[in-house]
């Protein structure tokens, strides 16, 4: 078996692990779920092609240069990279708040909006623009990048879960913009402790949030970085490999 991809908090939450026959199993992540899997050799994860995996036995991870893809729309700042404007659909802008004071300035379709805000593990957020396609988006979300983040390092992420946002600062953020729409996410677990980062697939599922999946282990909570699971072949059975464990879990 190989992990060939996962879905975040937003898209159900699962982990996508392709059998040796090319068959697809989407294994759900449910809160008290149990995982027991541990981790051999890494290679690429190949490609999905619907419920069927192609597989790739080059040793380049999470994927080969043949098997990996650049969203060019994720790099436009408002100047077209495609041959031809596509992006007509209604766009937001965003800013996304991650706790304590991480904030995030964002665009995605109108529609997709709090998909997309779930998908990346948001704490809170606030819809700050409409308009009629992605050039203009791209091109406000340029100029508000000069004085907020466009992206946020897991390390961040993962220091978020165990806090809560700064509710002085986000409204200082947020006072420039008319906001249209606000968001407070709830992803079903209270940490009392910044978790272990680790790559592991042993352990009970704590809760996912954006692509982090927390996993209870021999007492310790640990982070998962999902991406960082991705081309890893999968054994059956509880992981061997020692663990760092937190202060907590020798009281």
């Amino acid at each position: 078996m190989q992990l060939v991809g996962y879905e975040p908090s937003g898209r159900g939450s699962a982990l996508v692990i392709a059998d040796d026959d090319g068959t697809i199993d989407r294994r759900s992540l449910e809160p008290g779920d149990s995982l027991s899997y541990s981790l051999d050799s890494r290679r690429c994860a190949g490609v999905l092609d619907g419920d069927d995996h192609v597989d790739c036995d080059r040793p380049s991870a999470p994927y080969c240069e043949y098997h990996t893809s650049t969203w060019v729309c994720a790099r436009c700042t408002g100047t077209c990279l495609k041959d031809e404007m596509d992006c007509y659909d209604e766009h937001a802008v965003y800013l996304a708040a991650f706790a304590p004071e991480t904030f995030k300035v964002g665009v995605t379709k109108r529609r997709r909006l709090e998909t997309r805000l779930r998908e990346q593990g948001a704490d809170r957020a606030a819809h700050v623009h409409t308009v009629s396609n992605g050039r203009i988006a791209r091109e406000l979300e340029a100029e508000i990048a000069t004085r907020f983040v466009d992206r946020v390092r897991t390390d961040a992420k993962v220091d978020s879960l165990e806090g809560d946002v700064d509710a002085d600062a986000w409204e200082r953020a947020l006072a420039e913009f008319d906001v249209r729409q606000r968001f407070a996410f709830d992803y079903g677990f209270d940490l009392e402790s910044r978790p272990v980062r680790e790559t592991i697939a042993t352990g009970t599922v704590v809760g996912v949030k954006g692509r982090l999946l927390i996993l209870e282990n021999g007492g310790t909570t640990y982070a998962v970085d999902m991406r960082d699971l991705v081309g890893y072949e999968l054994e059956r059975g509880e992981t061997s490999r020692s663990l760092q464990s937190s202060f907590a879990s020798f009281d």
